[in-house]
């Protein structure tokens, strides 16, 4: 049954992880939630943000932390929690009519549709603001890493080419797929390994290709998942990229193809964990998350389609 293939929990990921995300995005809740807030727009920033989704962005700004060393558990949080805020900020805007339109996100209603479309608007706003409030209450004991944070951050979320100037294609007439998909995901992720390294005060450039690397095959797997997968079983609107028209790797090379490259680009994740004290770790949670995103029940029926195919007959 198909829908059983890209719903399981994240493999190879200690609960914990998930649990201290879970933990600090509360805290930093509960200190933006005054009696002085709007209520609804409270109420639309949770709904937004909770509950989440795999938290894959966050949970890879931890272990890659914990792999160079972690010294501030907080800073590392606010980091972590400052990237899925990104995040969730763009999915809200992602959804709104003016793009996708999406009725559902997460498997619940949209932010749009449940409170409508202007306070959606300033929800996502308020997001992105809350992200730089929270490196702000945490970066306070080490104020050179926290330049670097905020500078790492800002650039994988504004222009020339982060998740923004990623939407910002989808205006354009033309754009290369390998662009659009660096920029459209491939940025956030960059920030999350570079962020990692930072908040735990080591040089980032080593973690930039694991992050470029991976964030380009989450963006393949999602391709593949809006082709082959309905409404209910992605917790958003399938077939999006057909429909708007946008750069699709399943669209470009078959999702044959777009498995082969998947597959590549997981590869390449795995050899480009840097040295560190837990490398084989870090390895074997890269080769987990491959088996998450595209399960063997998943390569065995795009293979069985591809065999099915007709086969074209030379004169």
């Amino acid at each position: 049954m198909v829908r059983a293939m890209f719903v399981t929990p994240p493999a190879g990921v200690p609960m914990s992880m998930l649990t201290r995300i879970e933990a600090a995005l509360e805290h930093h809740f509960t200190l933006t939630n005054t009696h002085s807030a709007p209520p609804r727009l409270m109420a639309a920033m949770r709904h937004a943000v909770f509950p989440g989704g795999a938290r894959i962005r966050p949970q890879l700004c931890l272990a890659v932390a914990k792999a160079c060393g972690e010294d501030d558990a907080a800073l590392t949080d606010a980091a972590a929690i400052a990237i899925e805020l990104m995040h969730c900020a763009s999915l809200v805007h992602d959804d709104m009519p003016c793009f996708d339109d999406a009725d559902i996100r997460r498997g619940q209603v949209t932010v749009h549709k449940q409170f409508g479309e202007p306070l959606a608007l300033l929800t996502g706003d308020a997001l992105i603001v809350m992200a730089y409030q929270v490196l702000a209450r945490s970066g306070r004991q080490h104020p050179a890493r926290l330049v670097e944070l905020l500078g790492t951050i800002s650039d994988g979320v504004g222009a020339p080419d982060g998740i923004v100037a990623g939407q910002a294609w989808e205006c354009e007439t033309r754009v290369e797929l390998s662009q659009y998909q660096r920029a459209k995901t491939g940025a956030l992720f960059v920030a999350a390994t570079m962020a990692g390294a930072q908040s735990a005060g080591v040089d980032p450039s080593p973690w930039r290709a694991l992050g470029d690397t991976l964030g380009e095959a989450y963006q393949v797997a999602d391709d593949i998942r809006d082709v082959m997968l309905q409404d209910h079983q992605l917790g958003k609107p399938a077939g999006q990229d057909a429909t708007h028209g946008r750069p699709s790797a399943a669209a470009d090379l078959g999702l044959k193809g777009a498995l082969d490259y998947f597959n590549q680009l997981m590869a390449n994740a795995v050899d480009a964990v840097p040295a560190c004290e837990s490398r084989a770790a870090m390895r074997h949670l890269v080769m987990k998350e491959s088996e998450r995103l595209v399960p063997p029940s998943a390569c065995e029926l795009i293979a069985q389609q591809a065999n099915a195919a007709p086969q074209r007959v030379s004169a």
